[in-house]
């Protein structure tokens, strides 16, 4: 398999399930160590889910209005507005407002230019599970990740 962002140059290709030589995160997967197509580290990560998060409160907010604060609805309205806010730009784009906002996006680990709606549904429902999340391998990829064979990585 050649490296997703430099495909078109000559060389031996990657193989994933082997062990990288300098052993920096993604570096099984023909990413760099640093720069621009580069592994995301845990707290940018976060950083982008929270403020999706936020931007899912506020719109619940808008269309619910203030008197919905104290309404038992209002967790799953916001839950709902954050999985159409995450899975919907990730499928297309590869990035959500907050990955946009930190300079990240989503990519496949099988070099394919879109993520695809199966995909990233998938991985957004299990990244709203959070568990998934959290417990990471290697590359930083958490279950939701590595079940999408996905991988965030820097986009500036």
């Amino acid at each position: 398999m050649a490296r997703w962002h430099e495909s078109w140059l000559p060389g031996s290709p990657v193989d994933p399930d082997t062990p990288a030589a300098d052993g920096h995160p993604g570096a099984k997967f023909g990413l760099p160590r640093e720069g621009v197509g580069a592994t995301v580290g845990f707290g940018r990560r976060l950083g982008g889910v929270a403020i999706d998060w936020i931007i899912a409160y506020a719109l619940a907010l808008f269309f619910s209005g203030l008197d919905a604060l104290g309404s038992s609805t209002l967790g799953w309205t916001v839950w709902l507005i954050w999985f159409a806010l995450t899975a919907l730009p990730t499928a297309i784009f590869g990035m959500t407002p907050g990955m946009v906002a930190l300079g990240m996006r989503v990519a496949r680990v099988d070099m394919a230019p879109l993520v695809g709606l199966p995909r990233a549904l998938l991985r957004t429902l299990l990244l709203g599970i959070v568990v998934p999340a959290i417990i990471r391998d290697d590359d930083g990829r958490g279950w939701h990740d590595r079940a999408t064979r996905t991988i965030v990585i820097r986009s500036r």
